[in-house]
């Protein structure tokens, strides 16, 4: 979602009714910094005591990416549907198998290799998602010591 488009102004834009529902869930994307399931979403939207259950939670999210104001992506790590809101910025994500905490890339290998297979095949390529699945320095650290523990 643009920075100078308001949730109002965003949900408007795409043709959507300003509810209470809608704009709490894009703040709450807003504040995350980094992709959350429908869960924590709702979690999230229960502290902050935002009347809501979670089937509206799952229609929302699921018409707000419809609309393209938030991505859904899918985790293969636990087969959960993750969303972040759209802030059109081209970006690819590093999960961590072992705490599965998401970091986001912004740099993009991949480029050229479009541009190469536009030229070689004629294919225009429309976007892409990225997943790199690892070990996160912190849990890289605590393996090490918990190795070290056990010998």
């Amino acid at each position: 979602m643009s920075e100078t488009l308001s949730h109002k102004e965003a949900l408007q834009h795409s043709g959507l009714k300003n509810t209470k529902q809608r704009s709490a869930i894009l703040n709450i994307l807003e504040k995350a910094t980094q992709p959350l399931n429908a869960d924590q979403i709702y979690l999230a939207l229960v502290t902050e005591k935002v009347a809501i259950n979670l089937s509206t939670v799952y229609r929302v999210l699921n018409t707000l990416a419809e609309k393209e104001l938030i991505i859904k992506t899918s985790s293969v790590s636990d087969n959960k549907a993750l969303f972040e809101r759209n802030d059109f910025k081209h970006q690819h994500h590093l999960v961590c198998v072992e705490c599965k905490e998401i970091i986001l890339v912004d740099e993009c290998p991949f480029e050229e290799y479009e541009k190469k297979l536009n030229e070689k095949i004629g294919f225009t390529i429309l976007g892409h998602q990225l997943e790199i699945y690892g070990i996160c320095d912190k849990c890289q650290k605590r393996i090490e010591e918990e190795n070290k523990r056990s010998i």
